[in-house]
């Protein structure tokens, strides 16, 4: 049975290939923190350091050019700045993962960073040992941004907020990322066929608990009561699709 804990902030599958190395650009104004981040990347075994730049557009000609499974992403860089050229790369190599960098805490910074779809939100302060944890886990398809969002409830009302235009005006709302996990939209996909928890256990190989969690998950992200709703509101969104006939 697969722990109740597991799959919690997944966010897709392992970004690297059997035995590769993980692929990183750092991307940042300040050449003495691009100089030291390279240093401490480079003494990890399983890190491969692929380039650095110093502005968003040649951040993304380095991405054309290296394909990097992990971006360290400073905000404060010259037009196009962080956030931009999140987006920008997101768009086109949509397998990245993102980490931004910021130099103080911002809930502003914060939100838009979840909106470009960055996979991660971080001080510049960080220690080396905490960014290179936190470089494998984003590595290995985990979203930390998630647990930054639902801890401030300030910055998780405006993301619930927009998923609520989101459904009312389509693809005229700004994009934002789904703050499902893979396995919730995947518990979701199967309660829509008329499936029982007990049948949804069964199906997916975990436990009648487990699913019972990731609901309570479910229903706390999208603000909705039951899994009708939540059901109704995930079709919406097109992350689920209508019940076969």
């Amino acid at each position: 049975m697969e722990d109740s804990g597991s799959d919690r902030r997944r966010g897709g599958p392992d970004r690297r290939g059997p035995g590769e190395k993980t692929k990183i650009l750092i991307v940042d104004d300040h050449a003495l923190f691009r100089i030291g981040t390279h240093t401490i990347l480079g003494n990890e075994d399983d890190f491969e350091v692929v380039g650095e730049a110093d502005d968003g557009r040649s951040a993304f000609d380095a991405v054309v050019e290296t394909s990097p499974d992990i971006i360290l992403m400073g905000l404060l860089l010259s037009a196009p700045g962080g956030i931009e050229a999140t987006q920008r790369i997101k768009r086109e190599l949509p397998s990245a993962g993102i980490i931004v960098l910021a130099v103080s805490e911002d809930d502003d910074a914060l939100f838009e960073a979840i909106k470009a779809g960055a996979a991660a939100f971080i001080l510049k302060d960080v220690g080396p040992d905490d960014l290179v944890t936190i470089i494998r886990r984003v590595s290995d398809g985990e979203y930390l941004i998630n647990d930054e969002v639902f801890a401030k409830p300030a910055v998780a009302s405006r993301v619930l907020k927009e998923f609520r235009e989101l459904a009312v005006y389509g693809q005229e709302a700004a994009p934002i990322f789904a703050p499902l996990t893979p396995r919730e939209v995947q518990i979701l996909d199967n309660i829509a066929q008329g499936m029982t928890n007990k049948q949804v256990a069964y199906a997916l190989t975990i436990s009648e608990q487990t699913v019972k969690n990731h609901m309570s998950s479910i229903l706390r992200k999208l603000s909705v009561n039951d899994r009708t709703q939540a059901v109704v509101y995930a079709m919406r969104q097109g992350w689920i699709q209508m019940p076969a006939e």
